[in-house]
């Protein structure tokens, strides 16, 4: 039987995530580091991150590096905003002969945001965060904002960017 999204979900007690797509936080280091004078940060942490085609990632930025990587489902791609206004993208899956990868770094800073590509309906990944991942690290960004910065990359900002910032 070929697991489906809603098996992946309900298997592993998967919450809507604010950027799109269903998480749980599975792993948080019991050690910690100070970031600065005012942030206190575990090593790493961990999610299990399911992505479908109608509940994309959306275009945001940590300010720690993210490693994903791939469990199940179809090929993902990872579009990346770099700071100097490079777009690349990442394929994460199985199929090694096409460029697809199983496990790829986000380095941090970088504006970055995941589709679900081909004909598949999700994508099952994990992602590490070192240091760990924490709300006040995270930034989502508008279509209007990326535009800005962006001028070149109006197709993909227009895929995967909020028209408005969710609640």
């Amino acid at each position: 039987m070929e697991k489906n999204q809603h098996y992946w979900i309900e298997q592993l007690a998967l919450e809507p995530h604010p950027e799109g797509g269903y998480f749980k936080q599975v792993l948080c280091s019991e050690q910690s580091l100070d970031i600065s004078a005012k942030k206190r940060r575990p090593y790493y942490t961990s999610i299990y991150f399911l992505l479908t085609k109608g509940s994309p990632s959306h275009f945001h930025r940590l300010s720690s590096d993210e490693v994903w990587y791939f469990h199940a489902g179809s090929a993902l791609t990872i579009h990346l905003l770099h700071q100097n206004g490079q777009y690349e993208t990442i394929q994460l899956g199985t199929n090694i002969e096409k460029g697809e990868v199983l496990q790829a770094v986000v380095p941090q800073n970088v504006i970055f945001g995941s589709s679900v590509e081909g004909d598949g309906e999700f994508s099952l990944v994990s992602c590490m965060v070192s240091p760990g991942f924490d709300y006040q690290d995270f930034e989502l960004f508008t279509k209007k904002q990326l535009t800005l910065h962006y001028p070149d990359q109006t197709k993909i900002i227009e895929q995967l960017a909020y028209e408005q910032l969710p609640e």
